[in-house]
């Protein structure tokens, strides 16, 4: 897969740990400079020691569901920076998960809403104004799930709320493609992370099975492969899109899952 991503200054969200941290780490192995984001100082700052070896990469502590903090963000990432050329969003997961509709009250709904709608939105809003104000191309990437192709009852408040990004990457880059300014969504399947197995662990809870059982039931066997996605594989694609070589893809949605949703994509 073509692409180059050597000194481009991105940024990555919900990245300390998980499918955000090794986004960063892929992304620096390739060249590119890279701020990450955490709500937790602690966490931030032993990610940016593990990331220290591959490339520049900066942090910025911040929570995604407040306003000033997202505004923060993106201020100071430019300054660290001297520029953003890409948005990688990425979300953390909803403190309920996972919980089944019956269980959801209002205030994890409004977690919800504000984690994987407002805050990429808003971020988004913020970005698109200060590249058209400094007349400069940008990219968006938006990471989602498989899942709001085919939902899983037990993360029905995040694969509702998220499925919106499809219509962002869409309406950004019909709106601003013109200008140079380009966007995406991206469906991921199964990644092996700290947060994908502390949902099973509590699956498997409720189910009162091992936990081995519930990962080979809902990871493994959902797809022909039977194993995760690749970090490399993850890295290669995003690098693709962050490139010049993906300008007609302006605006789609790719989904990688290796197969494990049965819905096409139209």
């Amino acid at each position: 897969m073509a692409g180059d991503v050597s000194g481009k200054r991105v940024l990555v969200t919900a990245s300390s740990r998980g499918i955000g941290f090794n986004i960063a780490r892929e992304l620096l192995i390739r060249g590119a400079r890279v701020t990450i984001n955490s709500r937790n100082p602690e966490n931030l700052s032993r990610a940016l020691e593990k990331l220290e070896r591959y490339g520049v990469a900066h942090g910025v502590r911040g929570d995604l569901r407040k306003r000033e903090d997202l505004e923060k963000l993106l201020s100071t990432s430019w300054k660290l920076m001297n520029g953003i050329d890409a948005l990688v969003w990425n979300a953390p997961n909803v403190s309920c998960e996972p919980c089944f509709l019956h269980e959801a009250n209002y205030d994890d709904w409004v977690e919800a809403a504000l984690i994987h709608s407002v805050a990429p939105g808003y971020l988004s809003s913020l970005l698109v104004e200060r590249w058209l104000r400094e007349r400069t191309n940008g990219t968006i990437i938006y990471l989602s799930s498989a899942s709001v192709k085919e939902p899983m009852p037990p993360l029905v408040l995040a694969d509702v709320s998220r499925a919106g990004l499809i219509q962002l990457a869409k309406g950004l880059s019909r709106n601003y493609g013109k200008k140079g300014i380009r966007a995406y969504a991206v469906l991921l399947g199964s990644f092996d992370t700290p947060g994908a197995r502390k949902n099973l662990l509590e699956v498997s809870r409720i189910k009162g099975e091992p936990f081995g059982e519930t990962w080979k039931r809902e990871v493994l066997n959902r797809t022909p492969l039977h194993r995760t996605g690749k970090w490399e594989e993850l890295g290669s694609l995003l690098t693709f899109l962050l490139s010049r070589d993906a300008e007609y893809l302006l605006g789609s949605t790719l989904l990688m899952d290796g197969a494990m949703t049965r819905a096409v994509m139209l």
